[in-house]
């Protein structure tokens, strides 16, 4: 009966199918006039090959409505709007003759006038309308202005003697494609390149870079070429010592027969470079070659201020002006301008100079002003203006979680500049988190967080004195040193934690790509202020401990009867009482004075114990790590890039170091102790790389793929809980919960499921659907493992590559809305392939919208 079921509806679920889409295509053609045809589709053949090359595609003028899997979303919105809502409401308003007057007197002239502006009434068409797309139908001006923009495009390329002719064809009622026929020919060589300048130092300089030239001979003719010679001859010119240099002045003169169809058609070509023309027109004096003569710094500078009644001094021929008092350690100032007297000008040196007065967070941004002096030097003038000393900013926060009825946040900074006079930055930060919690069953509704800490920033690499960081580390490569020394204190249904923390790390950026971060010391203690409170917070560790003891071995046995109370649950009437009970239990098992009946009881609750110590346990970090990043992206706009970022930490070595010299206790485990507690030691390393590729103007596919490994040794045999990792989550695998995927094939076993390997591989492609909201197809893959530590469930541990097979597979879809300064972002990720189930039940067991997961986020994940 079930099967004739599906047999009978089958055909009738198609029917609809069909009836949606004969809907849809009607409904295309809704707005297109009898006489009208519209435009479905367009093709590029360039020597009767198709061409998808979204460069040539771009200067097509006439293109079909964008589709969303295959279904013109924006043009059925469109058709869903009132062509002329406005004209509408006059006809509705007017058809009977005491209709206006009877609204007028219940509302009013100006209320019914309203009314047609309503939303009801005209604002949802028009909102239709500026959300959709009206359809494109079929015009031969731009069809014909797209031929001609084609053949534009292929001239650029040497394609001088290019013909071509459009066509539109019919596909079906009043819809037509048209296609675009382009017959190349045989491209412009270029035979001779010669040479015209009008400045003896341009004559210079040029030939000692000719090799260089983006223009060859022998190639072919190639207007990009063109177009990044100039700007590589501009910014060689300025940065050579033509201070002045205009890019307007180079030209090329180009000779070409376009007329005969000649085998070997080659090209002359001129390049000139004409002498820079003045504001009110005629030519200036010959480009030459400026050297620095003076420069001069004015700090607090003011407009009204004059030279004469500043105070000056000199370093290193640098002169500073200043009033009343220099407010600035001189050096400071130095290392911050790379104009230096007597140098050959350089463009380079001078963006350089703005960065790292920017970079010093003391000056508002710099004007810096070059004078000609003679026929070949130059004074710069370098004009500062301070910040506030000191500036101060509060901010106030709604806390809302699954956790926290209700919470509010108050924060405060104060940031005072040039602490010491060498444009030093000194903040305070403070803010605290108090509010009730969601749990009712606890004996306490109020949670508490409060932290501060105090962050100094040094403009400048910041060592022992026998080390010349300038040299090792210039300033141009924008240099911050930091100091931070923080504190924390959480009061709330978890383990309530207190965090001291002191970090010393240094930043630089070699160039606009490329960044480097050394954390020299990075020291993070940890203590658990509630440790007896574990159970109650991994409700799943609990669980699996109280299943051991529901035995009936156990709950009858007269040595454990007093760690149990009723549980109100008919069907295991006892549980264990935290934390006497569970204490009681595990150490009673551990310690022998019950043993057990099943052999494999023991080292369940063994690893039970473990991860409870392990969770519990006080942590000291005193750790150093390097990191190096890469960002080729250049400005927002640019959607094909990649990022790269590899880091290292190690920690623990300079303890055990110290240990061998000044002999550290131990504790029953055999762990050295530092102040009272096991310091860590390990070493951890992860390596991230990201690809965009820019498909279309609108579309974009992102992959990102992540290893990270952290291996315990000497002190340690696991790697403490906040340098682990974990899998799913808004911007993993986002098919699963935080924490609940993995390790390895296990079934989310705890409620903070973490390891200490993981790999991750993401892929999402991005297309725009209406508006401001974008959409994503997205395959996450990846999860944990063990791997040399302490734990020995072999379904957990990565075990070489047979344990690939555990890697999960998520996929799904998202919506996203752009609002500009970030994007919200909701994934609905689908369970593809399961590594927690059965080998033969991973695929597709749980795809479906019940085990879906809904993930909401911030801005891309990757």
């Amino acid at each position: 009966m079930k099967a004739r079921w599906h047999v009978v509806k089958l055909p009738a679920k198609i029917g609809l199918i069909l009836v949606g889409l004969s809907f849809f295509s009607c409904n295309s053609l809704k707005r297109v006039e009898p006489d009208e045809l519209l435009l479905t589709d367009f093709e590029i053949y360039a020597d009767s090959i198709k061409t998808s090359d979204s460069d040539v595609e771009s200067f097509v003028s006439q293109k079909p409505n964008t589709k969303l899997l295959g279904i013109p979303l924006k043009l059925h919105m469109y058709n869903l709007a009132k062509p002329n809502p406005d004209s509408a409401y006059q006809d509705w308003l007017y058809r009977k003759d005491k209709r206006y007057d009877r609204l007028e007197r219940l509302l009013s002239e100006k209320q019914v006038e309203r009314l047609g502006e309503s939303f009801f009434v005209s604002g949802l068409s028009n909102g239709l309308k500026r959300a959709g797309e009206a359809p494109v139908v079929v015009d031969s001006s731009l069809t014909q202005k797209s031929l001609d923009r084609i053949r534009a495009y292929y001239n650029t390329k040497g394609y001088f003697n290019n013909t071509g002719s459009a066509r539109v064809d019919t596909v079906g009622k009043q819809r037509a494609t048209t296609r675009y026929d382009i017959a190349l020919g045989e491209p412009y060589m270029i035979d001779t390149i010669t040479y015209r300048f009008s400045s003896p130092d341009i004559d210079s300089i040029y030939a000692l870079h000719r090799e260089e030239s983006l223009v060859r001979v022998g190639e072919q003719f190639d207007l990009d070429a063109f177009t990044a010679e100039r700007e590589r001859l501009t910014d060689l010119f300025r940065n050579t010592g033509i201070w002045n240099f205009q890019e307007s002045t180079i030209s090329y003169d180009i000779l070409r027969d376009t007329i005969l169809a000649r085998d070997d058609q080659q090209m002359e070509v001129e390049l000139k470079i004409e002498n820079p023309r003045l504001r009110g027109g005629g030519d200036a004096p010959p480009y030459r070659v400026h050297r620095i003569d003076s420069v001069n710094i004015f700090v607090d500078h003011t407009f009204s201020d004059q030279r004469d009644s500043l105070k000056s001094v000199v370093v290193d021929n640098f002169t500073i002006y200043y009033k009343d008092k220099l407010r600035y350690k001189p050096k400071a100032l130095r290392n911050a301008v790379f104009l230096e007297q007597g140098q050959v000008y350089r463009e380079i040196d001078r963006i350089r100079t703005y960065r790292q007065i920017n970079n010093l967070n003391t000056f508002r941004y710099p004007n810096i002003e070059l004078l000609e002096q003679g026929e070949d030097l130059l004074t710069t003038n370098i004009y500062l203006s301070a910040r506030p000393k000191n500036s101060m900013s509060v901010d106030f926060d709604v806390i809302h979680s699954n956790i926290q009825r209700i919470g509010i946040g108050l924060g405060a900074a104060l940031v005072t500049r040039n602490v010491f006079g060498g444009a030093e930055t000194l903040s305070l930060n403070g803010r605290a988190t108090f509010g009730l919690l969601s749990d009712d069953s606890l004996t306490e509704d109020f949670f508490t967080e409060i932290s501060a800490d105090i962050n100094l920033v040094f403009p400048r690499i910041w060592m022992f004195s026998f080390v010349n960081a300038q040299r090792l580390i210039p300033s141009y490569m924008l240099p911050q040193s930091k100091i931070t020394l923080g504190t924390s204190y959480q009061n709330n249904i978890g383990l309530d934690k207190q965090t001291l923390n002191q970090l010393l790390s240094y930043t630089w950026s070699p160039n606009d790509l490329t960044r480097n971060v050394i954390e020299l010391l990075n020291i993070e203690y940890v203590r658990n202020l509630n440790p007896e409170n574990f159970y109650n917070v991994y409700q799943s560790t609990y669980d699996r401990l109280d299943d051991i003891a529901s035995d009936p071995e156990f709950q009858n046995n007269p040595d454990l009867v007093d760690f149990y109370e009723p549980s109100g649950n008919p069907n295991n009437p006892l549980q264990l009482i935290i934390p006497e009970g569970t204490t009681g239990f595990t150490d009673a098992i551990l310690e022998g004075d019950v043993v057990p009946s099943d052999p494999d009881t023991f080292g369940d609750v063994f690893r039970i114990e473990e991860r409870r110590i392990r969770l519990t346990e006080n942590n000291f970090i005193f750790s150093s790590n390097y990191q190096f990043t890469q960002n080729s992206q250049n400005g927002i706009n640019d959607k094909s890039f990649h990022q790269f970022r590899w880091r290292i930490e190690t920690a623990g070595n300079v303890l055990s170091a110290l240990a061998g010299l000044l002999s550290f206790d131990k504790n029953e485990n055999g762990q050295r102790l530092f102040f009272g507690v096991p310091y860590s030691q390990y070493v951890k390393t992860e390596v991230e790389y990201i690809k965009h590729w820019e498909l279309t103007a609108t579309n974009v596919l992102a992959f990102r793929s992540f290893a990270g490994i952290a291996i315990p040794y000497g002190n340690a045999d696991n790697i403490p809980f906040v340098r682990s990792y974990f899998a799913g989550g808004a911007n993993d695998n986002r098919a699963w919960f935080p924490y609940s995927l993995g390790p390895g094939s296990t079934d989310n076993i705890n409620d903070f499921n973490e390891a200490n390997f993981k790999l991750a591989f993401n892929l999402e492609y991005r297309f725009p659907i209406v508006g401001d909201f974008k959409g994503a197809l997205f395959t996450d893959v990846g999860n944990i493992w063990n791997v040399w530590d302490q734990t020995t469930l072999d379904s957990a541990t990565f075990n070489g590559f047979s344990s690939l097979s555990d890697i999960a597979v998520g996929t799904g879809f998202g919506l996203r809305y752009d609002f500009s300064f970030f994007v919200f972002r909701a994934d609905l990720g689908f369970k593809t392939y399961n590594p927690a189930r059965i080998p033969s039940e991973r695929w597709f067991a749980e795809y479906n919208f019940a085990n879906s997961v809904l993930q909401i986020g911030i801005n891309y994940p990757f």
